[in-house]
């Protein structure tokens, strides 16, 4: 099979890639592009730790094409927290990364790209959920560690924070 080129933007900047067209997603940002906060584990969308986000939306870098991501917006946890601009100083974490360690929901830490950019998906969309759409929000990300309790707990006081407008999301 023939590598295609490809121009991704991730985190705002561009990178461009040759790939071949069964590639996903997942592989180009981890062996490519060094932005391993994306993490492998199932290779078949029934973990949830490969969540990213392409145009504001919650994928599975395990089984998205890296040639369908070309020409969308695609945000890792690495891009996740503010750079510097308005009122979020360079450096600061983004209110769901906050609040995951403020509630000690992060434990091994695993599974919490994927969880954080689940949340922020919903969240844009859903800015004042219940507890229980927040457990149906992340039944698709799996956690061995917890009892999800503290990762629900992040996710209601982020949104509580970002709907207060304490920080853009």
């Amino acid at each position: 099979m023939g590598k295609i080129p490809i121009t991704l933007t991730i985190n705002g900047e561009r990178h461009e890639a040759l790939v071949e067209p069964d590639r996903t997603l997942l592989d180009v940002l981890r062996t490519d592009l060094g932005l391993t906060g994306t993490k492998t584990n199932c290779l078949d969308a029934e973990c949830g730790v490969c969540t990213v986000l392409v145009d504001g939306l919650a994928v599975n870098a395990c089984l998205y094409l890296a040639v369908v991501a070309q020409g969308r917006a695609i945000t890792t946890i690495e891009g996740l927290a503010p750079a510097g601009e308005g009122p979020a100083p360079a450096g600061a974490l983004h209110p769901l990364q906050q609040a995951f360690v403020d509630h000690g929901a992060v434990q091994c830490g695993y599974c919490i790209p994927g969880m954080i950019l689940s949340a922020k998906a919903y969240l844009d969309d859903h800015p004042r959920p219940s507890e229980a759409q927040v457990r149906e929000a992340l039944a698709g990300n799996l956690c061995r560690c917890t009892g999800y309790q503290k990762i629900v707990d992040a996710v209601l006081a982020a949104a509580g924070r970002m709907a207060a407008g304490a920080v853009a999301s």
